[in-house]
Order: structure tokens, then sequence, then C-alpha cells
């Protein structure tokens, strides 16, 4: 049994918003993009051994995101913000691979992460201007 409190009745209380479309869906689009593209390249396109190696875990961050993102739950955005940088950061030092295929699919990774980051900073911004148009409207409507 939980007991919650009733926020609307309690003076000075905001219910903070969820982070507003269209951001949540392209945020999971992206996420399942990065974790199809990640797992198709460390286990069949251009795997660092032979079969697969055990770097196709690092998409694993991406599947327990995936669920938040969608949701639109501000506080997976804002721990997303933070993850997303080690992808870019990746496919960064991977741009400077041996072999020319290695360098096509880092590009891609690249791509693919920072539109991420991007659209993870930009349902950011969306839900905190949300949040501040609720305490604005709240204030106005308490003052009168």
């Amino acid at each position: 049994m939980s007991i919650q409190k009733d926020v609307s009745t309690t003076p000075g209380a905001v219910i903070v918003p969820d982070v507003p479309a269209p951001w949540p869906i392209l945020a999971a689009l992206m996420t399942v993009a990065l974790i199809v593209f990640g797992l198709a390249w460390e286990l069949f396109l251009d795997p660092l051994r032979p079969g697969g190696s055990w770097l196709a875990l690092k998409v694993l961050p991406l599947a327990l995101a995936l669920r938040g993102l969608y949701a639109g739950r501000i506080y997976t955005y804002k721990w997303m913000s933070l993850v997303i940088w080690i992808y870019v950061g990746e496919a960064l030092v991977r741009v400077a691979g041996l072999t020319p295929s290695e360098r096509l699919l880092a590009w891609n990774s690249l791509a693919l992460s920072a539109a991420l980051a991007v659209t993870i900073l930009a349902g950011a911004r969306a839900q905190m201007r949300s949040r501040k148009k609720i305490i604005t409207e709240s204030a106005d409507s308490s003052s009168s």
C-alpha cells in the first residue's frame, strides 16, 4: 500500500512534466538504431575477433535506457546526456581505424551517436521549457 501526497492542494508544489513529443519517440528510435548497429558491427560486419567479440556488450547501457527514453523520463535523459559521449568518443577513436570498412562503420556510428546526443539534449531542453511554463502559470494563478 502506497501513500501518495495530494500535490494539487499543496502551495508551491509543481508536477514535473515528462519530455514532450516528439523527442521521446525520436530518442527511442535512434537508440534502437544505435543498438542494432553496435551489435551488427561487433558480431557480423567487422568484429575484432572472428565470430564476434565481447565488445558487443557496449550496447547494454543503451538497452537499459530505452524504456526511460521512450517514456520521456527526464532522469533517463539526464544520465544518457552523459553516457552518450562515451559512444561518440569511441566512434572518434575508431575513425582512425586500420581498414576502410572500420573507418566507414566508425563514421556511421559517429553520426548515429551524435544525432542521439542532439536529440537527448533537445528533449531535455524542451522539458525544461515546459516546466518553466508550468511554474510561471502556477505562480500567476496563485497570485490572482
